[in-house]
């Protein structure tokens, strides 16, 4: 089983929706099988609000990706997540030149696809 279809499924209809445990309600990601708070087998993926601050970074000056390959620099982050203390997901900063960004930058969530693929979850500089 695919863990993070659900999350691309949900990127693709333009919302950001983190896995959560139905049984103490804490969110989880990167996916899991099984709740590491409390072992629940009962979990969904629901939305949250897109909103985030730059918790750490990296410039990327040369990409081996070739979807990203001629698109440097650019930089990915992880974005901390108000729904949870802890609680990040990765992406890229986009919308700011690299030495524009730091941390705790507040970002929002937006979708782009690329290249004919599925929409990707993207943060820009929040204005």
């Amino acid at each position: 089983m695919d863990l993070f279809q659900p999350y691309r499924d949900a990127a693709a209809r333009g919302e950001l929706a983190i896995q959560r445990c139905r049984a103490c309600r804490r969110w989880i990601h990167f996916p899991e099988s099984a709740c590491p708070a409390c072992s629940s087998a009962e979990l969904a993926f629901e939305p949250v609000s897109g909103q985030g601050k730059v918790e750490t970074f990296s410039v990327i000056h040369k990409s081996f990706v070739p979807e990203f390959q001629g698109r440097e620099p650019y930089v990915i982050a992880w974005i901390g997540l108000p729904e949870q203390p802890g609680l990040r997901v990765f992406g890229n900063v986009v919308g700011a030149a690299p030495e524009e960004v730091s941390i705790g930058m507040d970002v929002e969530v937006f979708f782009e696809a690329r290249d004919g693929h599925a929409a990707l979850p993207n943060f820009k500089k929040k204005v």
